[in-house]
């Protein structure tokens, strides 16, 4: 991606258009353009040039999209850090992938100096809003270089990101993203949607600090489509902004719907303008996306998945399928297979871990040599996600290796226990984990959050489950809990549950 020329290219062609709407203030591709400008030039003068690190400590603010932008113009790479790591994760993060520059908002139990003190490499603390001691202000840097023309030439392999995708407080996790990768996801959601208009209005309640809510920018300067901000997801404010905004499409993960669905204020709103939708990220409730659909009849669903490791989406549901239980087909210049435990492939219909081949694919893990290897064997990335095909080559996820319970000898899936207590009328929403059984070894544990007001006892829970599940696949165990343990892109935190 070259991200310089196709900001210069919306800038020049629909330049009085909003590039993103945050809190009211609309800023236009020419706006949009410039405020990149005037911080590349200040990054410039700061020291930062091809190849460095800058790592990214911030809320969905409007800086972060500058920031992303600016980087990439000088050919420089990214370390962006999700807003909820503690001071021990951040050091961590920005020690290991030796950036030389954190942009960050202040936070009471941060301590910057002290975190500049432990990262060796780091040089520059830019701060937003609040200044410290020793740091720099954002708006400074803005206004202290002198915008000037880039002859930075970046090769399409040299690297744009490092993502830290797990909690990192022991060995952290950083995914190597090149520069031609970062064309992958606009690239395949311009292809599953039959093609992103510049009309198109997205609403973004993903964090810039993962994959979902970068896809925002990269559509937004590849496609010139507009894209309302939101700093962070709140269900009613989110069905607000769709109606004012006339919001034509989003993509979120399958707990933001459930969140969506349980407002009482939920049928009330205009979601008519809606074209298109997409989730992604988890294991989703079939039934749940299928009521969502019922209140806005144009929009087309697009089931995905994918990884951080393959730029996702990496396969689609084609719109208007009603195979919802699937995760649909790869792109053309994708492949996807199925592998045994012998690195076999697993004929039609059978279950194992699925694996992806493409340009897409992450060159590996930053300074892990031997998580690579793991992971990428003879040109093929393995996910760690278990699935199988049908006849017609739809793609299933049945769970991470990770959800797989063995109970007795017979294996459980986590997320298909999950959907089937989804169905429950008075189940707002579940998660199964494995537990420690002296008998059988493991044993399915269900977390319940009810619906408001709802009363629902184990026993009568159980009864309708029967229904539905083979006896051994039924949760040993019940625990009704108020809400569930969640991570900033609204992805349940299971290892959470497991420590319960």
């Amino acid at each position: 991606m070259k991200a310089r020329e196709l900001l210069d290219n919306q800038a020049k062609s629909i330049p009085q258009k909003s590039a993103f709407i945050f809190k009211g203030e609309e800023v236009s591709f020419a706006q949009l353009k410039e405020r990149v400008e005037k911080l590349c030039a200040g990054l410039s003068q700061a020291g930062i040039r091809k190849g460095d690190k800058v790592a990214l400590y911030l809320p969905n603010w409007p800086e972060y999209i500058y920031s992303y932008l600016a980087i990439w113009s000088l050919g420089a790479i990214a370390v962006p850090l999700d807003f909820m790591l503690t001071e021990d994760e951040i050091i961590s993060c920005v020690s290991h992938s030796e950036a030389k520059m954190l942009i960050v908002k202040p936070k009471a139990n941060l301590n910057l100096a002290q975190i500049k003190q432990k990262c060796p490499n780091l040089r520059n603390i830019v701060t937003c809003k609040d200044k410290i001691e020793g740091g720099t202000l954002f708006d400074e840097l803005m206004g202290k270089g002198v915008t000037r023309d880039l002859n930075t030439q970046i090769d399409e392999r040299d690297y744009a990101i490092i993502f830290y995708t797990s909690g990192t407080t022991g060995r952290p996790k950083g995914v190597l993203i090149n520069y031609r990768q970062l064309d992958a996801p606009p690239k395949s959601m311009d292809f599953f949607v039959g093609g992103i208009k510049s009309d198109d209005v997205a609403l973004c309640a993903l964090p810039f600090s993962h994959l979902g809510g970068l896809i925002y920018i990269q559509n937004c300067i590849t496609h010139g489509l507009t894209f309302v901000l939101l700093e962070r997801f709140i269900p009613l404010d989110f069905l607000k902004n769709i109606a004012d905004h006339k919001v034509t499409c989003f993509w979120i993960v399958p707990s933001m719907y459930y969140a969506l669905l349980q407002l009482k204020e939920f049928e009330t709103f205009d979601l008519s303008k809606l074209r298109w939708i997409v989730t992604f990220g988890a294991s989703n409730s079939p039934d749940a996306l299928r009521r969502f659909l019922q209140f806005c009849p144009k929009a087309g669903l697009l089931n995905g998945w994918g990884l951080t490791e393959t730029n996702a989406p990496t396969t689609v549901l084609p719109m208007g399928s009603k195979k919802l239980e699937s995760v649909g087909r790869p792109a053309p210049w994708i492949e996807v297979k199925i592998f045994g435990d012998n690195d076999s492939e697993v004929p039609c219909a059978g279950v194992g871990e699925v694996a992806v081949k493409s340009w897409v694919v992450t060159d590996g893990y930053f300074k892990d040599p031997e998580l690579t290897a793991v992971t990428l064997r003879k040109g093929w990335f393995y996910t760690g996600d278990l699935g199988r095909f049908d006849s017609e080559g739809f793609l299933y996820i049945v769970g991470r290796k990770k959800e797989m319970i063995k109970v007795g000898g017979e294996i459980v899936f986590e997320p298909e226990v999950e959907s089937v207590i989804h169905k429950h009328p008075l189940v707002a929403e579940a998660a199964v984990v494995g537990v420690t059984d002296k008998l059988r070894g493991e044993v399915p544990k269900a977390f319940i959050v009810l619906k408001d007001d709802s009363a629902l006892s184990e026993e009568d829970l159980r009864f309708f489950l029967r229904e539905h599940l083979a006896h051994f696949k039924i949760p040993h165990y019940f625990e009704f809990i108020s809400s569930l343990p969640k991570n900033r892109t609204g992805k349940i935190d299971k290892e959470t549950l497991r420590k319960r």
